[in-house]
């Protein structure tokens, strides 16, 4: 047989691959000679057995997985299980404390207080405490008791006519499209039940987005909802009419997020709705672009003079930006055209690259962005160092789902915190991580209506308020313990971490703030780290300096060195 098929027998290693393959097809002849002979039953049988072969066939002559075309039929059971892995693991395999990329103790946290569920855990920790990387915060012998639970704080400088008093803890971005209608709709409903703010996400604000709720507008390089369909940039008459909308409290432009930060994005023109569309202000039947850079701007001086312009157009709303940090030249860069231009945003949102409500290329998620510990601190100091860090807010975003991780936030230097994923959780998020499929399971990350029909938005909208009250009460209670008035009143020293050498080291020995002005003047104090990129940085241009050194490209360096030669 093998010599028929142009095969040499002496070179053709074992065949028992291909016995499921020919038992289908023994099988499909044998049951149709037994169903000629006793019908009934022996045709579904029969007719299995075909499906099975057919199955067999397609295999080998498809030529897109090698490993069908070697194991033919026997090679689905891999892929079944390959299908199945993520549920396998989570609920068989990993431990509370595995994070994949939530542990599931951090996921039962979210899900029992948004049912207003007991979440006191008996019998201790499962922590290891004496491993390198445990954490914790130091408290008082004479804690506090704080009767109040819903902490605020005013957003809005100097030149802000309209100043906002946020919730210490808000709904990150997160698009409608990303999310479902009936996910961002409880979203809402629930922000507006616990009066903390929604965060529309680049897409635009939709009608799901409209329930009452505060709305942060977040504006990203598409310009959704403001957009000039012709030019694909930013419309100020469109802007200022959306703007105008009393629900909307804060203008937020997106400069990078912390899931792909520097990665742009396409909808293609078949995966655009007419809800889609609406809400993002495009034509149907064209792809829409999210470009990886703004066009509105392309220097420091211009992105301030840009929130300027926004900061006009909605009548002195408060105004700012979000990013994950990259290139902290650059920042500084934006610093010194604030410096400049005496143009401030309101406030600064630092996103840290563990965020991950965007889907994203692995090596995107996995390696571009800094996490939120140093960027966040990176930024406090900057801003303390230019000694403008009174007149402008700073927010923090990623992986902050319980009270612990939002009070060393605040010690870290963030004024207030959002989370995307714990509220996704609130909803019903399991972490299938399907959410890039349109086969989400709970219906929180779908445009499938009836995938969607899982969500109750009644029901889920009263979880996501529970979940807000009672992370806010948890965070109280840690106020408390630690002897303070506020969650703002927490430093670095409130923290200490054990090292992998089994040394406990404070916070504030690693995270500590850098005195006021010193970036501008003399404090008598100096860093090397941060005077170096001071004196490289530019407000007129977010491109490094020409002398070589290690800001020279690959291209100055390889001409540098043939004309030495």
């Amino acid at each position: 047989m093998l010599r028929f098929l142009g095969y040499d027998p002496d070179r053709v290693g074992s065949v028992h691959r291909f016995i499921a393959f020919g038992g289908a097809i023994v099988l499909a002849v044998v049951l149709f000679a037994v169903a000629l002979a006793n019908g009934g039953w022996w045709w579904l049988l029969f007719v299995v057995a075909v499906v099975f072969a057919v199955v067999g066939v397609n295999d080998i002559i498809q030529i897109r997985h090698s490993i069908l075309r070697n194991y033919p039929v026997l090679g689905h059971i891999r892929f079944f299980f390959e299908k199945i892995r993520p549920e396998i693991r989570q609920y068989f395999i990993e431990s509370d404390q595995d994070e994949e990329p939530f542990s599931r103790e951090d996921r039962s946290i979210v899900y029992q207080r948004a049912k207003n569920e007991e979440s006191a855990r008996p019998f201790g920790t499962k922590k290891k405490v004496y491993e390198g990387g445990y954490s914790w915060m130091t408290h008082s012998i004479t804690p506090t008791i704080l009767d109040r639970r819903d902490f605020r704080m005013r957003i809005g400088g100097p030149d802000c006519k309209q100043p906002y008093d946020a919730s210490l803890y808000n709904i990150s971005a997160m698009s409608f499209g990303s999310l479902s209608g009936a996910a961002i709709e409880a979203m809402n409903k629930g922000a507006r039940m616990g009066g903390f703010y929604h965060d529309t996400g680049e897409g635009g604000i939709s009608k799901y987005h409209r329930h009452g709720g505060d709305l942060t507008w977040e504006i990203g390089s598409g310009y959704f909802g403001c957009r000039n369909n012709e030019t694909g940039g930013f419309d100020p008459a469109k802007f200022a009419a959306q703007v105008e909308d009393p629900q909307v409290k804060m203008i937020e432009l997106k400069l990078s997020q912390g899931a792909k930060p520097g990665h742009g994005g396409m909808l293609p023109a078949a995966k655009i709705t007419e809800e889609i569309a609406e809400a993002r202000g495009v034509p149907m039947g064209q792809d829409c672009v999210s470009p990886v850079g703004h066009s509105e701007f392309s220097t420091p001086i211009g992105l301030c003079e840009f929130l300027g312009e926004l900061r006009d157009l909605s009548h002195g709303k408060p105004v700012g930006f979000k990013l994950c940090i990259g290139h902290r030249r650059e920042f500084m860069c934006i610093v010194k055209a604030m410096l400049e231009t005496g143009i401030y945003p309101d406030f600064i949102v630092v996103d840290g690259t563990e965020g991950g409500t965007g889907a994203a290329p692995l090596e995107f998620s996995n390696h571009v962005g800094m996490p939120l510990t140093e960027g966040l601190s990176f930024v406090h100091n900057v801003l303390r160092g230019a000694d403008i860090r009174d007149c402008i807010r700073i927010g923090a975003a990623g992986k902050l789902i319980h009270a612990f991780d939002i009070a060393r936030a605040f010690a870290l230097g963030a004024d207030w915190c959002n989370s995307g994923r714990g509220f996704m959780f609130s909803v019903g998020c399991i972490q299938a991580q399907a959410c890039h499929t349109n086969k989400c399971p709970t219906g929180v990350t779908t445009q499938d209506p009836l995938r969607q029909r899982a969500l109750v938005v009644p029901e889920k909208a009263e979880r996501v308020a529970a979940f807000h009250r009672n992370t806010m009460r948890a965070l109280a209670e840690m106020t408390g313990a630690a002897g303070l008035e506020d969650p703002r009143d927490f430093l670095p020293y409130h923290f200490m971490k054990r090292e992998g050498d089994g040394d406990m080291v404070e916070a504030s020995d690693v995270w500590n703030y850098l005195p006021v002005g010193f970036l501008v003047r003399d404090v008598g104090f100096d860093d090397e780290v941060f005077r170096r990129r001071w004196n490289r940085a530019s407000a007129t241009s977010f491109k490094p300096p020409e002398p070589p050194g290690r800001t020279q490209t690959r291209t100055d360096a390889g001409d540098a060195r043939r004309a030495a030669e």
